[in-house]
């Protein structure tokens, strides 16, 4: 019998660009592994030295899901004062040019395939994921008139305002809101979210981004998103799999609606070596967790701040 040999990947060409494709969730998986084992929690950073959401440079839309905070972290770790990001070839056609030797960020697009299931009249839904490479605008030289989006006039707010307005629809219907005790929880099967009193919080910022938290939380009840667990009335004890995934969604619901106020976010969550340790185990064993988390993270800040998103693409 002739000895056999395994074939490789074929590679993608795009451009002058050859690369294989990977998967896209372990890719995202292990940046966000890497950030947690350097002791740094993506979805409990205070993003003062950047200037927002990030913002594609082609479309001027936020990012959106996992991407924020892919995005977020390279940002921080470069110190880009920019928040606008683009591919090589965007970057290019607006008069820009990538200096030699800067690397690329990877982050991921998806979008929804409908096929139709074998023998039955119905179609099933499938994301589809794959890996874009993106510069950010401050790594690039702009030639003189390079066509760049131009900076909106940022009107003065006072953010604790704007942190106050943000929730003030959501709340006006949704879950209860009550203060009291000394902890800070969502009831599922009361629909309520219990708050510790405001002077209790060492910060007006810790206080939003709790109330932040817990009102995402809240998102999942079964008359609004209707998530698992939270509809169920329960998420479970720490370190279940529904748990893990709950808490991300939370985290990072008010990681993004802290950054739509323009406050720091202050970490809601004890931040130690045993939480950390947690975190690593729980995306190692599920790479698809931060990617699932991620999107119902976005979905709860839309229907918290009234957005309409539903395309079946998403980056």
């Amino acid at each position: 019998m002739a000895a056999t040999t395994k074939s490789k990947p074929k590679p993608r060409h795009e451009g002058r660009v050859t690369k294989v494709v990977r998967d896209a969730a372990e890719v995202t998986t292990n940046k966000i592994l890497e950030a947690l084992k350097a002791d740094i929690v993506p979805w409990q950073q205070e993003w003062t030295g950047n200037t927002g959401l990030p913002t594609s440079l082609a479309t001027g839309k936020l990012y959106r899901g996992v991407n924020v905070f892919t995005l977020w972290l390279t940002g921080a770790a470069a110190g880009y004062a920019s928040n606008l990001w683009g591919t090589y070839r965007q970057i290019q056609e607006r008069g820009g040019q990538v200096r030699k030797g800067e690397k690329s960020t990877e982050i991921v697009f998806w979008k929804i395939i409908e096929k139709k299931v074998d023998g039955e009249d119905k179609v099933k839904k499938i994301p589809l994921l794959r890996l874009f490479h993106v510069f950010n605008i401050d790594q690039a030289d702009w030639a003189e008139g390079a066509r760049l989006p131009a900076v909106p006039e940022r009107t003065q707010v006072d953010p604790i305002e704007a942190a106050e307005a943000l929730l003030a629809d959501y709340l006006a219907g949704g879950p209860s809101l009550a203060y009291g005790g000394d902890k800070a929880y969502y009831k599922p099967g009361a629909d309520h979210i219990q708050m510790p009193a405001r002077d209790d919080f060492t910060s007006a910022e810790a206080f939003y981004s709790t109330l932040y938290h817990e009102a995402s939380h809240s998102t999942g009840h079964s008359k609004r998103l209707s998530r698992e667990g939270i509809a169920q009335g329960t998420f479970g004890a720490f370190g279940d799999k529904v748990y893990s995934q709950e808490e991300l969604v939370a985290e990072m619901g008010a990681a993004i609606l802290c950054a739509i106020a323009g406050i720091e976010q202050k970490a809601t969550l004890d931040n130690s070596a045993a939480y950390i340790a947690h975190w690593v185990k729980a995306l190692s064993d599920d790479h698809s967790l931060i990617i699932k988390a991620a999107s119902a993270a976005q979905k709860a800040v839309d229907l918290i701040v009234g957005t309409t998103f539903d395309n079946g693409e998403e980056s």
